[in-house]
């Protein structure tokens, strides 16, 4: 029995002692459990009673755990699923995520607020770095990092948030961490956009339905290192409807040593949304471009992409989704390899909250397709390159969260 496996086994057994006495018996358990959901980037939640912002708890922490095994049929010698950051491992049991955190919101009574989380585990090998490009320094420490900001709700208007230090993305719409999406594994757009973002933003809400974004960040992708020129980038959000939000989030910055403005990437992040009790469908479409400083010629590179996320919840823990997807790197930028990749993945989950912890169980199907000069995946012993991958997922996240 492997290190990995003895941690996992250790922190199950944990969880379980940690929270059982936490409520009194026969109390109402949570129909849904809290999760460690992305912090806030400024958007007000729905209104509630003066009450209860006194009485709402400041402070919330917890943990939790991801363990996977993907069953790739190509059986890999390198047991690589090849270009990935998140579920990069391939037919072998893994701990692809473990992480602990301490939040406190801010509020109108309570102005500062600070998020924490520390991590570890496959998923935190590769996930802020870029193709190619140098990183920062002691960058395998600070992947150790989910969070690590400080924020303050001024009292402008309807509330300014200003927050400083390594947040959650703006750009995207699946998180780095399994068990907030719906589907186990995640998608290109998502790997080859920043789950985290180093740096400074702010955020105000002009009415229930407009709120906008700015920020600045040193660089795309936060443990990348191409210069030490700034990167910026602004967002809007608007709700039609209840059930509706429309994101366009837009990013320009040098992720090149060159830093003249002709050389900057544009990039482009539109997301639509539609919510409602037991049904989510999700389209997120992706577009970035830059001219090739270190080519003669400098020839505009390109890439491109987009999913579709659906969810359903069945009934009582049983739920399924389904996204299919594409992505064109034309020229290597981001992937390394010129391609052009379709995927299609199918979950099934049951999910069983207790008290302050939820189990999440799934069962995921992907197949992958990847085509164009450097496309494929690895096959056999000798990981010769083949258009096409299946794969069966199996997944166990243990998740604990304090109010």
């Amino acid at each position: 029995m492997n290190r990995t496996l003895l941690l996992a086994l250790n922190l199950i057994a944990w969880f379980s002692v940690l929270i059982v006495p936490v409520h009194a018996a026969g109390e109402e358990a949570p129909s849904q459990p809290s999760g460690v959901e992305p912090p806030s980037t400024g958007v007000p939640a729905e209104s509630q009673s003066e009450a209860q912002k006194t009485t709402a708890p400041l402070w919330h922490y917890g943990g939790f755990i991801d363990l996977g095994y993907l069953l790739d049929f190509n059986f890999p010698g390198n047991h690589l699923f090849r270009d990935r950051s998140t579920s990069p491992k391939v037919n072998e049991f893994n701990l692809n995520m473990i992480g602990g955190y301490i939040r406190k919101d801010a509020t109108e009574s309570s102005r500062w607020g600070t998020e924490w989380l520390l991590q570890a585990g496959q998923d935190s090998k590769a996930f802020g770095f870029a193709t190619g490009l140098p990183t920062v320094q002691d960058s395998d420490v600070w992947r150790h990092f989910g969070r690590a900001n400080v924020s303050y709700l001024a009292p402008v208007g309807n509330g300014l948030t200003v927050q400083a230090g390594l947040f959650n993305s703006f750009i995207g719409y699946e998180s780095l961490y399994a068990k907030d999406n719906s589907n186990y594994t995640r998608a290109w757009i998502a790997d080859y956009s920043p789950y985290l973002m180093f740096g400074l933003n702010a955020v105000y809400p002009f009415n229930d339905q407009w709120t906008g974004a700015f920020f600045i960040i040193n660089d795309y992708f936060h443990l990348e290192n191409s210069n030490n020129v700034p990167s910026y980038g602004a967002q809007a959000q608007y709700k039609p409807a209840a059930a509706w939000t429309v994101k366009e989030t837009v990013y320009y910055g040098p992720d090149q040593a060159n830093t003249a403005l002709e050389f900057w990437r544009f990039f482009s992040d539109s997301i639509v949304e539609w919510k409602v009790e037991e049904v989510t469908v999700a389209l997120d479409y992706q577009v970035g471009t830059q001219r090739n400083a270190s080519v003669a010629g400098h020839p505009r590179d390109f890439y491109t992409g987009g999913s579709l996320e659906m969810r359903w919840h069945i009934a009582g823990p049983w739920a399924v989704a389904l996204r299919p997807e594409f992505y064109w790197d034309r020229n290597g930028l981001m992937t390394g390899s010129e391609q052009f990749i379709k995927a299609i993945t199918t979950t099934a989950e049951y999910r069983l909250p207790y008290k302050w912890t939820s189990t999440i169980c799934r069962l995921e199907y992907r197949y992958d397709d990847s085509t164009g000069a450097g496309g494929g995946f690895f096959k056999g012993p000798d990981n010769v390159l083949t258009p096409g991958q299946q794969m069966l997922i199996f997944s166990v996240i243990g998740t604990f969260d304090s109010p």
